[in-house]
């Protein structure tokens, strides 16, 4: 897969431009997300992929420093990933998920873009900044989570949908869909 062709990487360096726009206390704002503040979201993005990782390499992101700046922490997960949908033997790697076998490449696209898109416009929410999400990733995120169902709707998962206003946007309507008030 080509660095092009990848909807999560668009995502992911947009994430990527949020946390860069995290200024000094701003760690500690809450974000839309239930109980955690700016601080939670990012760590829960790292930890979330390296948890991804971990389907296809068991110890995980290797040389990730649990103790280095979330900031980049981030990056070097990032990096990562770049290299990892460059390899067409780690991009094309089947792993096992809840909705069966697939390779390594459409879980990133899939459900970790999904997860990241979310989670960039929540962190953007919480401290001011540029909300605007990739229109492409929007669409591809807003349909993958339609053919889910409600099965998206679990402890840990996403909350409710919210009934979109009737002149909403299609990020508005996503992000509606995925639970967020906008």
């Amino acid at each position: 897969m080509s660095s092009h062709e990848s909807n999560y990487l668009r995502v992911a360096h947009g994430f990527t431009n949020s946390l860069a726009s995290v200024k000094d206390g701003q760690w500690q704002l809450r974000t839309p997300c239930d109980d955690w503040d700016v601080t939670d979201l990012v760590e829960h993005v790292v930890a979330t992929h390296q948890r991804v990782y971990t389907m296809i390499n068991p110890g995980g992101i290797e040389g990730l420093d649990p103790e280095a700046l979330l900031s980049a922490r981030w990056i070097y997960a990032l990096r990562t990933y770049q290299d990892a949908l460059n390899d067409s033997e780690i991009s094309n790697a089947p792993v096992t998920t809840r909705v069966g076998e697939q390779p390594f490449f459409a879980l990133v696209e899939g459900l970790l873009m999904i997860d990241t898109l979310c989670h960039s416009w929540d962190l953007a929410r919480a401290i001011g900044s540029d909300e605007w999400l990739d229109p492409i990733a929007v669409d591809a995120a807003h349909e993958k989570l339609i053919s889910f169902g409600d099965g998206i709707r679990v402890p840990g998962g996403f909350k409710d949908a919210v009934t979109p206003r009737s002149d909403a946007d299609e990020q508005t309507k996503f992000l509606n869909f995925a639970g967020r008030i906008v």
